[in-house]
């Protein structure tokens, strides 16, 4: 049988035919490729169809960005709220323990060294050192508004057009009362829009310091006076006075602060260990963390202090840190430290 060559032009290749092929068989040669190659293009179209159904069950949306993350630290999105940034720790502890944390403070890797409680949420954003704060960093944050205070007026330019608000706790005359620090949380409280937040909170705080005074009057019904220093070296100390929030708390719990002069702006007077010769016996004397061990370790080599007698014939105790500027949750703190403290010599 002899073999004749069909051209397609469609196609740009021979299609080998027998020469016995009928015009007939011809097209329906014709009509079955036509068949086929529908058919191939039928297939392939459901297959990129079914394809895009399968990657809508994928989560393509972008990564939760900075602004979410701020709004969440409740577990949720609200709109409503109002993102307050604070590199003051006094205004960042007492907005987070009234239940309304700064979406950012600074230097949150050393917050638990000096401040303690209250514990920041994990999704607070620390924006460096607090004295000057990053200004990239800054600039990434849904802030709606500034917390600050005189001694971090000069880094509010990093914030651009955010408002910025000065909150400060502080003794305004020689002796700290308790209204300076009750009228700065309830000013917080305006700032976020919630004054019952910080109303309530006042409120808790004083049963809270009452709660302390009480555990503590349990345990050491004879101890009634106080003295509070913190170690700049082994030689060195700041004795927290009258216009400090040691006054504050020791008056609130029925007991005395006993003090050598008149503090500065900051609420101490800067003494050295022999100083300590002046107090009486009566007197407890509290040591503010934090202490390295090095210092520690000449304290306690110290031929004055070991002259001193603290710890034998004196009473003594070494309480956790507390933000010694710090508002009012400084002041629960330090109460809540002090009804489980564990105090040693003298009358003890």
């Amino acid at each position: 049988m002899f073999s004749i060559f069909y051209q397609y032009e469609s196609f740009k290749r021979s299609i080998l035919m027998p020469a016995s092929v009928t015009p007939i068989t011809v097209r329906k040669w014709q009509t079955l490729l036509a068949f086929i190659i529908l058919v191939c293009l039928t297939l392939t179209a459901c297959s990129h169809s079914s394809s895009d159904k399968d990657i809508t069950h994928f989560d393509t949306s972008p990564p939760k960005d900075i602004t979410e993350t701020a709004n969440s630290h409740s577990g949720r999105i609200d709109s409503d709220r109002i993102n307050i940034v604070s590199p003051d720790w006094g205004n960042a502890a007492t907005l987070t323990a009234m239940g309304h944390a700064p979406i950012a403070t600074g230097d949150i890797r050393v917050w638990d060294r000096w401040v303690g409680r209250p514990h920041l949420p994990a999704a607070t954003t620390d924006i460096g050192i607090r004295y000057q704060p990053n200004a990239e960093l800054v600039a990434q944050l849904p802030v709606d508004m500034i917390v600050d205070n005189a001694f971090y007026e000069h880094a509010r330019s990093l914030y651009g057009d955010v408002p910025a608000q000065s909150v400060m706790f502080a003794a305004k005359g020689k002796a700290a009362t308790w209204a300076d620090y009750t009228e700065p949380t309830r000013a917080l409280g305006a700032l976020i829009d919630n004054p019952k937040m910080a109303e309530d909170y006042i409120v808790q705080s004083q049963k809270d310091i009452q709660l302390a005074s009480q555990q503590f009057q349990q345990r050491y019904p004879i101890i009634k006076k106080f003295a509070v220093v913190q170690f700049a070296d082994a030689n060195n100390m700041r004795m927290y006075v009258d216009n400090s929030l040691f006054k504050v708390v020791l008056e609130q719990m029925g007991k005395e602060l006993v003090v050598l002069g008149e503090g500065n702006q900051w609420g101490f007077v800067p003494i050295r260990m022999g100083d300590l010769a002046q107090l009486d016996d009566e007197t407890c004397l509290l040591i503010i963390d934090p202490l390295s061990p090095i210092t520690r370790a000449e304290i306690n080599d110290s031929l004055v202090w070991q002259r001193l007698g603290y710890g034998e014939r004196r009473c003594m105790a070494e309480l956790p840190p507390v933000w010694i500027y710090g508002g009012m949750s400084s002041l629960v703190s330090l109460a809540d430290n002090l009804s489980t403290v564990s105090l040693t010599g003298g009358a003890i």
